[in-house]
């Protein structure tokens, strides 16, 4: 489905190998987004055309911006803290998992500056228990383990009032969600939101819009989708890539849909001569959330 009035057009001539991460940044009126594979953060201003890129250490699985300045950054081995003016990247919070084939993959900022991500366990055999799961960044420096058994961490997301955490494991083809404590940051009763297994694919990132409806990637149809609050697929829109990975509202209104995709990752490879761009999505009638910062006391 493409009603006539959207308008999806691809922005700049980035070409990512496996595009992620979007983040649009209210103080800055600037898209952060990453490279995971290439290990780089594109920082563009869409008014200007302005771009600046900083390399970073690979594989990278997400990051947030942090409130004192700079970023975080979810790696291999855990949290790192990175300094846009010097460019150093300097590790903040390791996870101790200490597996060669785990590493943290995607990531979100609550409401209240809490960063969390999971991890994705690589290369795994069917009868090998997962390893890994989500964690959540405590301001000073200290890592909580929240949910096991997760195997490709994908897609976490917020409801508008911080109160369900939307949060999907790719391998599983699944998108759970949680009521979440804002007091203490902490995930529970966790519930079946969406099993997309009967569409033949995988959950990748996410976002909610104003309206309390979660967008989601579904990385092997080449399609963005809209759940409403009970699970329920309300919109569907065809890419013009194959592979489409994540993606987040943006622009001084909040109604443009950023979205970021593949041209050659580990398990995909697009030829489409936009594959790995950088996607606008325009008209669709919908607004988004601002993304809260990080707040880091180290």
């Amino acid at each position: 489905m493409r009603p006539a009035d959207i308008r999806i057009t691809r922005v700049g001539t980035t070409k990512d190998r496996l595009g992620e991460g979007p983040i649009w940044d209210a103080e800055t009126a600037c898209l952060f987004w990453i490279d995971s594979l290439a290990g780089v953060i594109h920082r563009l201003d869409p008014v200007s055309g302005a771009r600046q890129d900083y390399t970073v250490p690979a594989p990278i699985g997400s990051m947030s911006l942090c409130r004192s300045g700079g970023a975080i950054l979810a790696l291999q081995d855990g949290f790192h803290r990175h300094d846009f003016e010097t460019g150093r990247t300097t590790p903040f919070a390791s996870l101790g998992l200490n597996h060669p084939n785990v590493r943290l993959n995607d990531g979100k900022t609550d409401r209240q500056g809490r960063f969390l991500a999971g991890t994705m366990h690589l290369h795994r055999g069917e009868e090998e228990p997962v390893v890994g799961g989500l964690f959540r960044l405590n301001p000073e420096g200290t890592v909580t383990p929240l949910v096991h058994d997760i195997a490709t961490a994908n897609g976490p997301c917020f409801s508008p009032d911080g109160r369900t955490f939307y949060f999907a494991d790719s391998s599983r083809q699944t998108i759970w969600a949680f009521d979440y404590d804002t007091t203490s940051g902490t995930p529970h009763n966790k519930r079946l939101f969406a099993d997309l297994r009967p569409l033949g694919t995988a959950p990748d990132g996410a976002t909610v819009d104003a309206d309390g409806h979660v967008w989601s990637a579904l990385v092997r149809t080449g399609t963005i989708a809209r759940f409403d609050p009970a699970g329920r697929i309300v919109f569907q829109l065809e890419f013009p890539v194959r592979y489409p990975t994540s993606l987040a509202f943006g622009g001084p209104a909040l109604d443009v849909l950023y979205v970021t995709s593949i041209s050659k990752s580990v398990r995909f490879e697009d030829v489409h001569e936009d594959a790995g761009g950088l996607f606008a999505v325009e008209h669709l009638g919908v607004r988004g959330l601002a993304e809260p910062r990080c707040t880091l006391s180290g």
